[in-house]
């Protein structure tokens, strides 16, 4: 018999207790410092490869984050794959940052016990009845969940692809203003390759003008998110800095948009829920200095790395440019799907 969350175990009184996959990752390390003193999620569980278990986080994990390793997750105990285990300790909400082909076997599992997974692999993204959830871009879509079979069975959000994020973000709040079509060019950076990634090699003094799999992964991901059927032509880059992926964008609206209106719209951008710990008083924060938003910015705003950023507003002939900058590893993976998890308890357990 499947465990099936209720409103009633998730007393506010106490934390939300909550299991990480994939924990030592570049991905899992920004859940582990998101996670360590969180207000409403209980970090009981962190799972790494089989190699790894029972031994500590700290001995285990090659840090690569520019914030010091939480000292309280350095003696955790990496555990195994046990879902009765997890039952045991209370666990209600999964997070997994499993590689998708891990993930695409381990996940329906935990779906199947009945937990609520919220995932950063890319294998149920364009599956029915699973969102794609950004809270800024489509909270619509979070009650996606019910046709899944919540709250009698378990189910699954995902986040979106981190290029993406950036730019689905931005976009959101001009849907009002008719996407007739969208190009855009990103800079990604190393880390987004996950850990270990490219060799310095690669990397070092270059530019990679493709990234397997990520332009097809906008188009896709883009329509869903914000429910718009519109041409999108990205060229995807691998640029040699270690966080943050920088965007520039030139978009074309059915409607006569002047520069202020674009201005406007983001400065109004809410996430749709308000009170969420790891969403920022202000999303999208344009810089109106013409060499902003710079990759050093990454892990700028409040919380660190949440908040997309979006500068060189300009106007050339029926297009309308800009640039964004969105922290690959926070606001584009672990910090969405935190934020995502986070959403689904204010809306069905909190309310």
């Amino acid at each position: 018999m499947s465990k099936v969350l209720r409103k009633e175990e998730f007393r506010r009184d106490k934390k939300i207790k909550a299991a990480l996959f994939g924990a030592t990752g570049a991905v899992g390390q920004v859940f582990m410092w998101m996670l360590h003193d969180h207000p409403w999620f209980e970090l009981t569980r962190v799972v790494a490869s089989e190699s790894r278990e029972g031994k500590d986080y700290g001995s285990e994990v090659h840090w690569i984050l520019p914030q010091e390793i939480p000292e309280e997750i350095l003696s955790l105990e990496i555990a195994s794959f046990n879902i009765e285990e997890m039952r045991e300790q209370g666990i209600q909400i999964v997070f997994s940052a499993l590689p998708n082909h891990i993930a695409e076997k381990i996940e329906p599992q935990l779906i199947e016990a009945g937990f609520a997974v919220f995932s950063n692999a890319s294998h149920y993204r364009y599956s029915e009845h699973v969102p794609i959830l950004i809270p800024e871009a489509n909270m619509d879509q979070l009650n996606w969940i019910e046709k899944q079979g919540y709250p009698e069975k378990g189910f699954i959000i995902t986040n979106a692809n981190c290029s993406t994020t950036g730019l689905a973000v931005a976009m959101a709040p001009l849907r009002k203003f008719g996407i007739k079509d969208v190009i855009v060019s990103t800079y990604q950076s190393v880390s987004g390759a996950g850990h270990p990634g490219l060799s310095a090699l690669d990397i070092t003094g270059n530019v990679v003008p493709f990234i397997g799999g990520e332009e097809e992964k906008m188009r896709k991901e883009f329509k869903k998110i914000l429910s718009v059927d519109v041409d999108i032509h990205p060229f995807c880059v691998r640029v040699p800095v270690m966080f943050g992926h920088l965007e520039t964008v030139w978009v074309e609206f059915e409607q006569d948009v002047e520069l202020g209106d674009i201005i406007k719209a983001w400065a109004e951008c809410s996430s749709g829920v308000d009170h969420l710990p790891s969403t920022p008083a202000k999303p999208i924060i344009y810089e109106d200095q013409n060499d902003l938003p710079q990759i050093k910015m990454a892990f700028y705003g409040d919380p660190e790395g949440m908040v997309v950023y979006t500068g060189r507003l300009k106007r050339q002939g029926n297009r309308i440019g800009f640039s964004l900058l969105v922290n690959n590893v926070v606001k584009g993976a672990a910090g969405g799907s935190i934020q995502n998890a986070e959403a689904f308890v204010a809306k069905y357990i909190d309310k």
